[in-house]
This record gives structure tokens, sequence and C-alpha cells, in this order.
């Protein structure tokens, strides 16, 4: 099942969360990104894995959930020297695609002193991503943050994992845990979407945390 939206004080929040530094990246904002935090510790092709994989994320998966391309299975397909993550959501429906932040799905990440992740991606729409914990993995109940999007450019955006930017919609339900708490299990970054979108990975570089390769 999709994510989970929040609200403050019972109000939904529905509003655009704001992304730091959003920008294409042949921009000169996106050169002056390079001083926040994991931007200096990019992995470069040696410090993949020996698989496939992102920033040595070797399991982006489409879970089956909402009609995709492809439906099920890994993203990744080769992409110059490297391998990007591309998947399109039909429909207006709820599609889901995973990323295991341990490479198997039973791994979890403690992810309480990283101050958010890079994304360099592509997207026709907006669409959100949640984090979801070992303890919390099933459901839509998750909190949740909006990925704007690019009009199908290449951008290099900083989500920070700081509570405030982060909700839930009342359409997937609340989470019945704090952020906080979902941050010391994280489990994966969970994409999805209710709208037709296109969506091309390049980059998930979270800050602080290296994933270990399988």
């Amino acid at each position: 099942m999709p994510a989970s939206r929040r609200t403050k004080a019972g109000t939904t929040v529905l509003a655009a969360i704001s992304v730091l530094l959003l920008a294409p990246l042949s921009a000169p904002a996106a050169q002056a990104a390079q001083a926040a935090p994991a931007a200096q510790h990019r992995a470069d092709g040696q410090d993949e894995c020996s698989t496939p994989s992102i920033n040595r994320l070797q399991k982006w998966l489409a879970s089956g959930e909402g009609t995709t391309v492809p439906p099920t299975g890994s993203l990744l397909v080769p992409e110059g020297d490297g391998y990007a993550a591309k998947i399109a959501f039909q429909n207006n429906e709820w599609h889901v695609a995973v990323v295991w932040l341990g490479n198997q799905f039973d791994a979890q990440a403690d992810l309480s002193h990283s101050a958010g992740f890079w994304l360099t991606y592509s997207a026709d729409d907006d669409f959100y991503v949640q984090l979801r914990p070992a303890s919390h993995w099933s459901g839509g109940d998750k909190w949740l943050t909006r990925i704007p999007s690019t009009g199908g450019q290449l951008v290099r955006t900083f989500f920070p994992f700081d509570a405030s930017s982060w909700t839930w919609l009342p359409e997937l339900g609340q989470p019945q845990y704090t952020f906080a708490s979902a941050l010391t299990e994280a489990r994966g970054l969970v994409f999805v979407g209710k709208t037709p979108n296109s969506l091309d990975f390049r980059e998930l570089l979270i800050d602080g945390y290296q994933p270990p390769c399988l």
C-alpha cells in the first residue's frame, strides 16, 4: 500500500514541502550545493558495488502496486559508466517503488544522526518519498515528503531529515509512531505517486550512511 501523510495539530498539510537547492545540474546553484552535508562524499564508480547499484544501493524495486513499467523487479538499467533507476507510473492510481537501505529486506539503518539525503532525478509530475521503519513497514500510513516535478530535467536536490519537512496524507492514514523513531530503524525509502509519471533516478546519497554491498 502507498505512503501516508501527516498533519500538524489535526490540520492536514498538503502544501508543498520546502526543498533545498532545487536547480538544474548545469546551474551554478548546483555547484554551490557541494558545500552541503554529504555532497563531498558522493560515491564514484570505484566505490560502487560489484553488482548494479547507485551510491551502493543495490535494491531499487517495483513493488507490483499500481500499474508501472517495469511491473515488478529491479529498476536498475545501464546508464553511461554506471546505472540509473527508471520506472514509469501509469494511470491515476497509487504506485510504489522501493529502495532497501541495507540492500536486503530484513536490514535497517539508524539515520538519526543523518542530515538528510541528496537525490538526483527527473520527474514529469510531483510525487512523494516515504521513510518506512522496520517495525511499521507495511501500509500507507507513513511519514513522507513531497518531491517536486522537474519537468523532465535532471536536478540534484537535498531533502533534510527535519521532522518539520515531513508530513502524512489523510488518504493513506496517520502514522502511529514518531518521525524520530522511524529514523532510528529505517528499512527503506519508498517512492509513491498517484498520477502518471516518468521517474529517472541517478543518485540517492544519504548523509553519514554507507550501504553495505551484498
